[in-house]
């Protein structure tokens, strides 16, 4: 696409248009925006030159097959392209928009986006944050918008801590993504009645995920796109400054329109308030918040306290459900089949089932999903013992970067693997402390310095863990190991971390094969047909990604 771009027609319909919506050659070439062409068989055409197969170009939504032939024509055709990029800075789906307008009786699209595929999940992606991440750990922000123009034209004029959700509604996927950089989000929208519906929608969202949320609406029918061509640095960065409003403020001020005279729906806002201050999972940030309610309203504290406390307990006995359930799955799962062992890696042996209940303590206490704990505790070892140390592959192994290029550390090897897999922690406790050190070592902390803050900080979950994974004994490079394989550190880790990868792959697998036989269970009481099929083609997927990882570890031929 980008090399379409250069071509008489791409220069002529595709760059033009980039031109006149005030981007610049080098924001182009940047983020590496593209032209495919109004023919219907050019990627196909040159895919197939390239010998590329017609399943993996259907697979990846790059192609589309006619009903009538089943031939294969381009899923994207006469349309600017906007490339999405991984955290990792993989691209790993496109967006494209047409220029031609809606004609009547005719099937119109104005954009047309990537198909989700095994490296490409739309609830988990988020278009430029490869390019923002850096920024918004710096700074300690992320500005969220709508679109792709907006991220440009904000990132062009000099505010580059912006991300945009990709034209689908925000998700907690994608607010586990911003959290990796940064706990501070300002929800920047267009002030027309879709939008301050999404900012509204956002907040609730944000603020469940213990973030601290601000909005700025753009006034005078702007987005950030048109905004930011018409200011300057200086002008955007102040009114930014000046326009933020915390969540109670945005919520009061458009939420207590008409309604002076109106007592009951004045009720109805402080407790659409109130419930949103419930959703804050800090409890000092909560008490902050209501007694910024109380001055604001004029209305008693403990009024206000027992509205939180009420809508607290709802929820509290809704997500206990939740996880009774998943508790009960995982239970289930933990009967099957057991990962096998192997003496080659120091990887901890999964707890055996067993019949009666036991008492939890230690890190044990924390596991929310047991098929994945072993796994990640692991990965989470290797992370919190040895995530800035280089890995230095020799340049026979299939990891080997290239002469030219730097050596990965251990944390950046692991965190590319996850996301090119598209993966996260099931695990809680581990998540968070996996996406705290991803913070602080983006903030460019030392190893010393990342471990000191998560064991200090607030979060005593995320402290225990490091605490424990840090300093176990069980996972630690002995020096009797290192004797036995008269291995280096270097050496050592450049094989186990690695395979420590697989058996996490092989666990997701293992973790998603028991959901799928839980769903399978589930549509044959109900008789489901069409779903049972479904299912079992899910797992049959499944099982044959499990098989080659299993391969790959030596586990099976």
């Amino acid at each position: 696409f980008k090399e379409q771009l250069k071509t008489e027609e791409g220069r002529a319909v595709g760059l033009e248009y980039f031109h006149s919506r005030g981007l610049e050659d080098a924001t182009i070439e940047k983020y590496g925006l593209g032209w495919a062409p109004s023919s219907r068989h050019a990627l196909t055409d040159a895919a197939k030159a390239a010998g590329y197969k017609d399943e993996y170009l259907l697979e990846t939504g790059l192609c589309a097959a006619y009903d009538s032939d089943n031939s294969l024509r381009d899923r994207f055709y006469d349309r600017v392209v906007f490339p999405i990029h991984s955290v990792s800075g993989r691209v790993i789906a496109f967006g494209a928009r047409t220029l031609k307008s809606k004609e009547a009786g005719k099937p119109y699209a104005k954009y047309v986006n990537s198909k989700e595929s095994d490296i490409y999940v739309k609830n988990r992606s988020l278009y430029g944050i490869w390019f923002a991440k850096n920024e918004m750990a710096r700074k300690d922000k992320c500005y969220l918008v709508e679109g792709y123009l907006d991220v440009l034209s904000m990132h062009q004029l000099g505010i580059t801590n912006v991300v945009a959700s990709s034209g689908t509604a925000l998700t907690e996927g994608q607010i586990d993504l911003i959290k990796r950089f940064t706990q501070n989000v300002t929800i920047m929208y267009d002030g027309d009645p879709a939008g301050v519906h999404a900012a509204l929608r956002g907040i609730d969202m944000f603020l469940r995920e213990g973030m601290n949320v601000k909005v700025v609406l753009i006034p005078d029918g702007d987005d950030p796109d048109s905004y930011s061509r018409k200011h300057s640095l200086a002008e955007v960065e102040e009114f930014l400054a000046g326009a933020e409003m915390d969540f109670v403020d945005f919520k009061s001020s458009l939420l207590m329109k008409d309604t002076a005279k109106d007592p009951l729906k004045r009720a109805e806002v402080i407790n659409d308030i109130a419930d949103t201050i419930a959703d804050i999972p800090d409890a000092v940030k909560r008490s902050v918040y209501v007694d910024f309610l109380s001055d604001k309203f004029e209305i008693r504290r403990d009024i206000l306290d027992e509205r939180i406390g009420v809508t607290r307990s709802k929820r509290l006995i809704e997500e206990k459900k939740n996880t009774d359930r998943e508790r009960r799955q995982a239970q289930a799962a933990s009967v099957a089949e057991p990962v096998e062992a192997t003496d080659a890696a120091p990887v901890a042996e999964p707890a055996e089932a067993t019949e009666e209940p036991v008492r939890r303590t230690g890190l044990d206490a924390l596991i929310d999903n047991r098929i994945m704990a072993t796994a990640e505790r692991d990965l989470l070892n290797f992370i919190l013992t040895y995530g800035t140390s280089k890995l230095e592959f020799q340049s026979d192994s299939d990891f080997y970067p290239g002469s030219d290029e730097e050596a990965l550390t251990v944390f950046d090897f692991i965190s590319q693997a996850l996301e090119g897999d598209d993966s996260r922690f099931a695990n809680t406790a581990f998540r968070k402390a996996y996406e705290a050190y991803s913070k602080d070592y983006y903030e460019g902390y030392s190893q010393e310095e990342i471990v000191k803050h998560l064991m200090d900080g607030e979060d005593r979950d995320v402290a225990y863990v490091a605490a424990q994974l840090s300093t176990d004994e069980r996972y630690e490079l002995s020096v009797k190991h290192l004797r036995q394989s008269m291995m280096s550190k270097g050496s050592w880790l450049t094989i186990y971390v690695p395979k420590a990868i697989l058996v996490f792959q092989q666990s997701r697998m293992e973790n998603k094969d028991s959901e799928l036989k839980e769903q399978l269970q589930e549509a044959q009481t109900a008789s489901d047909s069409d779903r049972v099929m479904e299912i079992m083609q899910e797992m049959l997927k499944v099982q044959k990604a499990l098989k080659l990882v299993k391969v790959r570890l030596g586990r099976e031929k």
